[in-house]
């Protein structure tokens, strides 16, 4: 691939950013999301029951045992094909096209404005991969969560393949396949544009100020330690960010909300509560699952030759 002698993007790098380079950043983005969220469906289903029964469920370890205790184990792993399968397809799309989409807007920008107004092409490229990697996710996600938030012997199915078919059976009632898909962009595009804006920020505060040699000089194992670590504290950030419209999601699957609108499940739970019920628990879970899939995405790209994201 013969480098341009105008100013591009794409060859600012390490490595050029072909279709190779995207179709490798799209694998390695469905391994990270894939991974880390089937990983942490404990605390997920925790974390859904928390915000949808806040009285019978009160925090993170009683809820495990109580699920632990009326279900058995399978009642703390439910949900975990769509999991699986919808964070796949959601972190591929979220990562790859976020390299698609920085370089696209950057090359729009120009070099220089791409220098002064860096921290905005992160914020736009990232929102804009997320509009689509939602799309991919919603069914999956509506699965999910209506399969966390029932029990093992209730009335709907808690097996993969037959919710998904019980969710199209009933699809006026459950507005599948995307029918969260609204209040799903507003938890995950917020929530995606301060992961990778916070990370793209603390990796290069690490570089700047704690790491001042050149990157390249450090060791892959260092710099995958600064990656777990911007990824960790960039987690955090999302997790309070995003957790209003996480608490709506989780309530749309819940039973007795059937019907109702977003503004009206807002409204009886308040503000406070979306705010703040299974909060700590999902702090905990995104910091910890969001650097490791910052920690996956780039493990993956230095074993591909891609090197690893962010710096100076």
């Amino acid at each position: 691939m013969s480098v341009p002698k105008q100013w591009n993007a794409r060859y600012v790098g390490p490595v050029p950013h072909d279709v190779s380079y995207y179709a490798k950043s799209l694998f390695c983005g469905a391994l990270a999301c894939g991974l880390t969220h089937a990983a942490m469906t404990p605390f997920d289903v925790a974390k859904c029951n928390i915000q949808v029964d806040p009285k019978k469920y009160t925090g993170l370890r009683q809820t495990l045992r109580l699920l632990v205790s009326e279900e058995g184990s399978r009642g703390v792993l439910k949900g975990f094909g769509p999991t699986l399968v919808g964070y796949s397809l959601q972190g591929m799309f979220k990562y790859g096209l976020y390299e698609f989409f920085k370089d696209y807007y950057m090359n729009i920008a120009g070099e220089e404005l791409s220098k002064a107004y860096k921290p905005a092409i992160w914020l736009v490229g990232s929102a804009s991969a997320e509009v689509i990697a939602d799309i991919a996710l919603c069914p999956f996600e509506m699965a999910k969560v209506k399969i966390q938030t029932s029990p093992i012997t209730g009335t709907f199915p808690t097996a993969f393949r037959q919710a998904m078919r019980e969710m199209q059976r009933n699809k006026v009632e459950t507005r599948f396949p995307f029918g969260s898909l609204v209040p799903l962009w507003s938890r995950q595009i917020p929530y995606t544009m301060a992961k990778f804006f916070c990370f793209e920020g603390i990796v290069q505060l690490f570089y700047t100020h704690m790491f001042t040699k050149p990157k390249e000089s450090y060791s892959e194992t260092v710099q995958l330690g600064i990656t777990f670590g911007s990824g960790y504290l960039a987690g955090v950030v999302c997790a309070v960010v995003s957790h209003p419209a996480d608490s709506i999601v989780s309530q749309l699957g819940k039973a007795s909300n059937k019907g109702k609108s977003v503004s009206q499940i807002a409204g009886e739970v308040g503000w406070v509560g979306l705010a703040t019920k299974g909060l700590g628990t999902r702090v905990f879970m995104i910091g910890t699952l969001t650097g490791f899939q910052w920690w996956i995405y780039d493990t993956g790209k230095a074993i591909l030759g891609m090197g690893t994201t962010g710096g100076k």
